[in-house]
C-alpha cells in the first residue's frame, strides 16, 4: 500500500471484447482469417494508451478477454483453444460463455417465423452472444471498487458499455478507448480518451 512518502506507478488494466475486436480487425484487413498476436495485445494496447494519455511510466496489470463459443459446433475447437492455450498466457484472464440459440427471422408481412430457408429448405439456426457486455462492465466496476487499476483500456465498439464507462468516469477512473474510428464513436466520446488502432495494426497482426 502506498504511503504519504511513497509513489505508486499508475496501473493500466486492459479489457477486450474478443469477437467484437476480432471481427473489426477482419473488416479493416478485408480478411476473415486475420490472426491477432494475442500474446502481445494487452501490453501493446497499454503502451498505446499511455502514449495517448501521456502517462509514463506506468504499470501493466494484465488483460481480461471476454468471448463466447457455440457449444453445438464441433464441441468446439475454438473453446479448447481458449481454455488450453489462450487462458494460460502470462497476465491474461479469459472469460468464455456459451452462445445462445437465436430466434429465427420473421416475415415482415405476416410476422410468422421463417424457420427454413425458402431456397434449400434447410433449417435456419443461428446463435447470439449474450451477457458479454454486462460481464465486461461488471468486472470494470468491480475491479475499480477493489482499487485494482487506475486506468482501464477498453477494446470494443459496443455502445452498451457507455453507461458503465460514464459511471467509472464519475467515480474518477479513467477509461481509454482503443478502436477503429468512426466505428464505436459514441463509446469513444464517453471515454476519457481514445486512440485509433488502424495506423499501427500491423504491429499486432501475425503474418
Amino acid at each position: 500500500m502506498a504511503t504519504a512518502n511513497s509513489y505508486r506507478l499508475p496501473r493500466f488494466k486492459v479489457f477486450v471484447d474478443y469477437w467484437n475486436f476480432q471481427l473489426l480487425i477482419n473488416e479493416i484487413q478485408k480478411d476473415d482469417r486475420t490472426k491477432i498476436d494475442w500474446t502481445k495485445l494487452g501490453e501493446w494496447l497499454s503502451e498505446q494508451a499511455s502514449l495517448r494519455a501521456k502517462i509514463k511510466p506506468y504499470s501493466y496489470e494484465g488483460v481480461n478477454i471476454y468471448t463466447s463459443y457455440n457449444p453445438k459446433k464441433e464441441k468446439d475447437t475454438y473453446y479448447k483453444w481458449v481454455k488450453t492455450w489462450l487462458n494460460k498466457q502470462p497476465g491474461m484472464q479469459v472469460f468464455c460463455s456459451e452462445r445462445q440459440t437465436k430466434r429465427p427471422p420473421t416475415c415482415p408481412c405476416c410476422h410468422k417465423p421463417i424457420e427454413n430457408c425458402p431456397h434449400c429448405k434447410g433449417k435456419i439456426v443461428g446463435t447470439v452472444e449474450k451477457g458479454v457486455d454486462a460481464l465486461i462492465v461488471t468486472d470494470m466496476i468491480r475491479l475499480a471498487w477493489e482499487d485494482a487499476y487506475d486506468v482501464a483500456v477498453l477494446a470494443s465498439s459496443d455502445r452498451d458499455l457507455i453507461p458503465g464507462v460514464k459511471f467509472l468516469d464519475n467515480k474518477g477512473k479513467k477509461v481509454i478507448h482503443a478502436g477503429f474510428p468512426p466505428i464505436g464513436s459514441d463509446l469513444a466520446q464517453a471515454c476519457w480518451a481514445s486512440f485509433d488502432i488502424a495506423p499501427k495494426i500491423s504491429e499486432i497482426v501475425r503474418s
